[in-house]
């Protein structure tokens, strides 16, 4: 039998909030809930806390601790002798599992509601389905999971999905779909940050390997296999990026807030710019094919003209990931059209028109659903579009459980401070780099005003896309107007 949960407007008193996902944004809520004396549940579908970190966990992330360390996660902590990092420090991933998650998973009252190896397979309310509507904001969530060969149901309050997007990717193909072949192929594609200088090196030493992505993931697998071609002969490696326009991908440079984030793109480029990999532009891939016992890949050129890639041994798939949604088909969800983001989102964030990376403050409103109490959060709260920082997701987090709390006044009061990109608008076809195209001056909000933050905000430039607070509509513009 599974244990019991509960909603926010269900008459059964007692019954806990439901948060999926042991994430740092799924912990965060956890710590939110338990400073406002809430109770709760925490299911996880890995064997530990942050598994979907551990994946990669061999990346140096960019953004520093002060980033990556929830405020209120740190508080509970601090009593039992834990050490904050230096917030200047720049962690691996695994760092964050093994120096903030596990000491915080390890927590009394946070140990008693966590479940591991719990995997959410729906989430729908008692003895409604998606039609009915009279009584349904006063029945219990129903959280059906499988935990080894058990099938377990809980009851919820509430529901926080922070089950974020790892485990979703893209596929290679330009379509949305996967590229004719790439299912038959998928023994030689690793999804995802392969760890090329330590755990994976076998399978890129002597080989021709190709990434296919444009961000950040995809330049960390293209330094670490230029950094293996310097000492192994005959490893080689080629690029292709669906956009024949670079400049988001390669980032702002010095002009990045986060020096290491500046870097990374700066790195890019010169690697590029050197020579030391074939570069394909604008390739949209729709075939794999196997051939002599190696790949050729298949695709349309910017202008419509057939390209081939012949003799690659290992492909890295780097193209982003995507929502599960159907753990969600039988609740009242409202998405953006393309993004699958919470529908508020979709236009603040939309890469089509808007480079920036972030998004101006925000909460409990823009998270929110139709189905009361239930709220998306973390980097499946932006659906398709990327660049997510752990700090957004704290700060949805405690405007989330504030709401849930019923303390709406601290909800509406949204704070955010984000590192700028030093890119805005810049290489988006039909948008200016500056000014209302993109990241213009933002109308202020009629909800609350956020209090100052220690730096600018949003990531978009000076008074644009990090001001104002959360607004219970999306603005006309698909982007930070």
């Amino acid at each position: 039998m599974g244990l019991s949960l509960q909603a926010a407007t269900t008459p059964e008193p007692g019954l806990p909030v439901a948060v999926l996902g042991a994430g740092p944004v799924g912990l965060a809520a956890a710590a939110k809930l338990i400073e406002r004396g809430l109770p709760f549940v925490v299911l996880e579908a890995g064997r530990e806390v942050g598994s979907n970190l551990q994946e990669y966990g061999h990346v140096r992330l960019f953004s520093p601790w002060r980033y990556n360390v929830d405020g209120s996660m740190a508080a509970l902590l601090k009593p039992t002798g834990w050490t904050a990092p230096d917030p200047d420090g720049l962690p691996l991933a695994r760092d964050i599992v093994e120096q903030v998650l596990r000491p915080f998973a390890r927590l009394p009252e946070v140990a008693a509601a966590l479940h591991l190896g719990t995997k959410v397979l729906a989430v729908s309310r008692e003895g409604f389905d998606k039609v009915k509507s009279t009584g349904r904001d006063q029945a219990a969530f129903v959280i059906r999971a499988q935990r080894g060969d058990e099938r377990l149901e809980f009851r919820a309050r509430a529901v926080i999905d922070a089950t974020g997007t790892w485990s979703t990717p893209n596929p290679l193909g330009a379509s949305g779909l996967p590229a004719i072949g790439e299912t038959q192929a998928t023994s030689r594609i690793f999804y995802g940050i392969p760890d090329v200088l330590g755990a994976h090196r076998h399978r890129y030493e002597a080989r021709r390997t190709l990434v296919v992505g444009a961000g950040h993931s995809a330049a960390n697998a293209l330094l670490a296999l230029a950094e293996l071609a310097k000492t192994v002969p005959g490893a080689s490696l080629a690029w292709a990026v669906r956009s024949p326009v670079l400049t988001r991908v390669f980032g702002g440079g010095n002009a990045d807030a986060l020096p290491a984030r500046g870097q990374l793109g700066a790195s890019l480029r010169r690697l590029r710019d050197a020579g030391q990999l074939a570069f394909f532009g604008g390739l949209r891939i729709t075939e794999i094919r196997e051939q002599d016992d190696a790949l050729t890949v298949i695709g349309l050129s910017a202008d419509g003209r057939q390209v081939q890639v012949d003799g690659v041994d290992e492909i890295i798939c780097a193209t982003g990931q995507r929502p599960d949604l159907s753990l969600t088909s039988e609740l009242r969800v409202k998405l953006d059209p393309w993004l699958e983001s919470t529908e508020a989102l979709g236009p603040l964030i939309d890469p089509n028109v808007h480079s920036c990376g972030t998004v101006r403050p925000h909460g409990h409103r823009e998270l929110a659903h139709p189905e009361p109490a239930f709220y998306t959060l973390g980097v499946k709260s932006y659906g398709r579009a990327p660049t997510f920082l752990m700090a957004t997701g704290f700060e949805q987090a405690r405007s989330v459980v504030a709401s849930i709390a019923g303390d709406i006044e601290a909800a509406d009061r949204v704070e955010l401070d984000l590192p700028e990109t030093g890119v805005c608008g810049i290489g988006v076809p039909g948008v200016a780099a500056t000014g209302a195209g993109c990241c213009g001056d933002s109308a202020p909000s009629p909800i609350a005003k956020p209090k100052p933050a220690m730096g600018k905000a949003g990531g978009c430039g000076p008074s644009s896309c990090g001001t104002g607070a959360a607004t219970p509509k999306p603005p006309v513009s698909r982007c930070c107007r």
